[in-house]
C-alpha cells in the first residue's frame, strides 16, 4: 500500500441532502487550510426523481446542465464564510450510482468525503450503510462527516421529556460531560498493524491542521497481545494483560515521530475496539481508525467493526486503508 498523497484532490459525495451540505463543507473547510483541490462529485440515476429519461441528445445535454447547475449552487452556499480558493475546485457528475460514482473517481484521491446524520429511520439506516459500505469498499481514505442535531437526539429528548415529573423541558444528556467541541482532540485506534500506522499517519496530521491534541487508543482484548510471557499455556490475568498492552502501545509510540507542535497521549483500554472507539467518539472531535487490524481477528469481522464505527460514532470518522 502507497504512502497517503496530501496533495492529492479531496471527493466529495454531494446530493443535495443536508448530510451531502455537511460534508462538502467540511471538505471546503479542509481544503481551505491545506491548498487541496476539492472534487464534488455528484453520481445520479433516473429513479432519483429526475422525471422521464431524456430521449435525445439535446434533452440529455439539458439533464447535465441543470446538474452542474444545482452543484455549483449547493458549493456556492457551502462556501460562505470559507476562504477557499474557487479554481481549487472541480465539479462532477455522472450517471451512476453514489458509491459507484465516488469509488471511480475518487480511486486515487487523497480521501473520500460523505456525510451521515443518524440511524433514526429507514432512510437514514440506508445512509448509514452507504457510507459504511463505501469505507469498507474504498482504497483510499473514506471520511464520514456526522451532521449535529441527528434524529436519534431529537427522540431522546423526547423520551428524556416523557419520563421526567412535571412541564419543564429537559435536554437528554448522555453519561459523563463531553467537553466543548472546540476543546475535542483527534482520536485515533492502534493496534500495530500496517493500517492503523497510516491511521496514525492520518491522525497526526489532522490534529497538526486544526491544532489539536492527539489522543492514541489501544483497545485490547486477551487474544490481540499474542503470547504474553510467562503466560504461554494459560490465560494471563487482566491486570498482567493490561501491562502486556502498555507495553506493547509503548513500543509502537516509540516508533513515531511527533512533531513538536502536536501534543500526542496514548491509552490502553481492557475492550472490544468497536465498543472502546464508539465511546471515545463522544469525546472526539475526529475519529480515525484501520480498516484492517482493528481488533487482530479476520477480516471479515474486522469488517463488521468499522461498519459499526462509522453507523455508531458520535463524531467525524475516518477509515484508512
Amino acid at each position: 500500500m502507497t504512502e497517503l498523497n496530501t496533495e492529492a484532490d479531496i471527493v466529495v459525495g454531494v446530493d443535495g441532502s443536508d448530510e451531502s451540505f455537511a460534508a462538502l463543507k467540511w471538505a471546503l473547510e479542509e481544503a481551505s487550510m491545506t491548498g487541496q483541490s476539492v472534487n464534488a462529485v455528484f453520481g445520479w440515476t433516473h429513479s432519483w426523481d429526475m422525471g422521464a429519461e431524456p430521449d435525445s441528445d439535446e434533452a440529455w445535454a439539458k439533464v447535465r446542465r441543470e446538474i452542474a447547475n444545482e452543484l455549483r449552487d449547493w458549493v456556492d452556499h457551502a462556501a460562505q464564510g470559507i476562504d477557499f480558493d474557487p479554481a481549487k475546485l472541480k465539479l462532477t457528475s455522472v450517471k451512476a450510482s453514489g458509491t459507484a460514482a465516488l469509488l471511480q473517481i475518487g480511486h486515487d484521491a487523497q480521501q473520500i468525503v460523505v456525510g451521515r446524520r443518524s440511524l433514526g429511520r429507514v432512510a437514514r439506516w440506508f445512509l448509514g450503510s452507504l457510507s459504511a459500505s463505501l469505507a469498507e469498499e474504498a482504497e483510499v481514505p473514506v471520511t464520514v462527516v456526522r451532521m449535529a442535531g441527528s434524529e436519534d437526539e431529537s427522540v431522546t429528548d423526547a423520551i428524556a421529556n416523557a419520563l421526567t415529573p412535571g412541564t419543564k423541558q429537559v435536554h437528554y444528556v448522555q453519561s459523563g460531560s463531553p467537553v466543548e467541541e472546540s476543546g475535542r482532540p483527534v482520536v485515533v485506534g492502534v493496534d500495530g498493524s500496517e493500517a492503523s500506522r497510516r491511521a496514525f499517519d492520518f491522525a497526526l496530521r489532522e490534529a497538526q491542521l486544526h491544532d489539536r491534541q492527539l489522543n492514541v487508543l489501544f483497545c485490547w482484548q486477551l487474544k490481540d497481545l499474542g503470547a504474553v510471557p510467562g503466560y504461554e499455556n494459560a490465560v494471563a490475568p487482566v491486570d498482567v494483560g493490561q501491562r502486556r498492552a502498555e507495553e506493547m502501545l509503548a513500543e509502537l509510540m516509540a516508533k513515531v515521530t511527533v512533531p513538536d507542535d502536536v501534543t500526542v497521549t496514548a491509552n490502553a483500554f481492557h475492550i472490544p475496539a468497536s465498543k472502546g472507539l464508539i465511546a471515545a467518539s463522544r469525546y472526539a472531535s475526529h475519529l480515525i481508525v484501520g480498516s484492517r487490524g482493528l481488533s487482530g481477528i479476520d477480516a471479515h469481522f474486522l469488517g463488521s467493526v468499522s461498519r459499526q464505527i462509522v453507523n455508531f460514532a458520535e463524531c467525524t470518522v475516518t477509515v484508512v486503508h
